[in-house]
C-alpha cells in the first residue's frame, strides 16, 4: 500500500511532531509512505476567503505531487475536506478525481481503510476531545449531537484503545472553537469569544490535554490557554495514538 503523506502548511511550520507521529503510525501498520517534497498549500485559505477561482496553481501543484499513489493521508480534517470537495485540474481530470476519492484524514484512514483494532500506546492523563467542524460535519468523523441518531465517534473509538487515558465529559460535545480558518482574522472578537467558551468547557471538567484531528483548531485554543497562563496543553491525536508524549 503506497501512501503519500500530505502535511498542511501550519503543521509543517509549527507542529512537526504531529507530522512525525502521523508518519510513524502509518509505517507501524505496514504502509509504504512517501513525502512529496514539492508540496505546498492546498489552497484552502484562499478558497475560504472567497478566492477559490485563484487556487488553480495550488490545484495543479497538488496533482503533480500526489498523482500515482494508492492513498493520500493528512493529519488535518479541514485540508482533506478542501481537497475532497474542491480539487480540480483541467490538465489531468481523471487524476484529480482519483486524488479526491483517495485522500483521507488520518483517523478515517486508520478506522476505515487500515481497520485498526489494537494500539500500543499509553497516555495517563485526562483528555478532552475537540470535534472540529470540518471533521464532524464534512468528513463524518462523529455523529452530530443535534441529530436523533445512534452516536459514534471514530476518534473516541481509537482513543479507547489507549492505555491509562481518561476521556472527560463535556457539556457541549461538538461546539465550534471559533477558529474557522480566515474567520479568526476577519472576525477576531467573535472568534476569541467562541474560543474562550470552548476552552472553558474543557477546563471546567478537569482536562489536562485537549486533543483533536485538526491542529489548526488546537492552535487557536492553545493561544487562548497560553494567554490565560493555563496549565492545560493541546496535542494532536496522532501523538497520543503513536504512544503518547515522548
Amino acid at each position: 500500500m503506497k501512501v503519500a503523506l500530505f502535511i498542511p502548511c501550519y503543521v509543517d511550520q509549527f507542529y512537526p511532531k504531529a507530522a512525525i507521529a502521523t508518519l510513524q503510525l502509518l509505517e507501524k501498520y505496514g504502509c509504504e509512505v512517501t513525502y512529496p517534497k514539492n508540496q505546498t498549500c492546498c489552497g484552502q485559505p484562499m478558497a475560504n476567503s472567497g478566492f477559490e477561482h485563484l487556487t488553480g496553481g495550488c490545484d495543479h501543484n497538488f496533482v503533480d505531487n500526489f498523482k500515482g499513489f494508492d492513498y493520500i493521508v493528512a493529519p488535518s480534517g479541514s485540508c482533506v475536506l478542501h481537497i475532497k470537495d474542491h480539487l480540480h485540474d483541467d490538465r489531468f481530470p481523471a487524476e484529480a478525481k482519483k486524488i479526491r476519492d483517495t485522500t483521507y484524514e488520518l483517523i478515517t484512514f486508520l478506522t476505515d481503510v487500515l481497520k485498526v483494532e489494537k494500539l500500543r500506546a499509553s497516555f495517563p492523563h485526562k483528555v478532552g476531545i475537540h470535534q472540529s467542524c470540518h471533521g464532524l460535519r464534512g468528513l463524518k468523523l462523529a455523529q452530530m449531537s443535534e441529530l436523533n441518531a445512534p452516536p459514534f465517534s471514530k476518534p473516541v473509538h481509537l482513543l479507547n484503545m489507549v492505555n491509562d487515558i481518561e476521556i472527560i465529559h463535556l457539556e457541549r460535545v461538538d461546539e465550534c472553537c471559533g477558529f474557522g480558518g480566515t474567520f479568526c482574522v476577519a472576525e477576531e472578537a467573535v472568534s476569541v469569544k467562541m474560543g474562550v467558551d470552548r476552552v472553558a468547557d474543557h477546563v471546567l471538567h478537569g482536562a489536562e490535554y485537549i486533543t483533536g484531528v485538526d491542529m489548526s483548531c488546537l492552535m487557536h485554543m492553545e493561544g487562548l490557554l497560553n494567554r490565560d497562563k493555563s496549565t492545560v496543553k493541546v496535542i494532536h491525536i496522532a501523538e497520543i495514538l503513536n504512544g503518547g508524549v515522548q
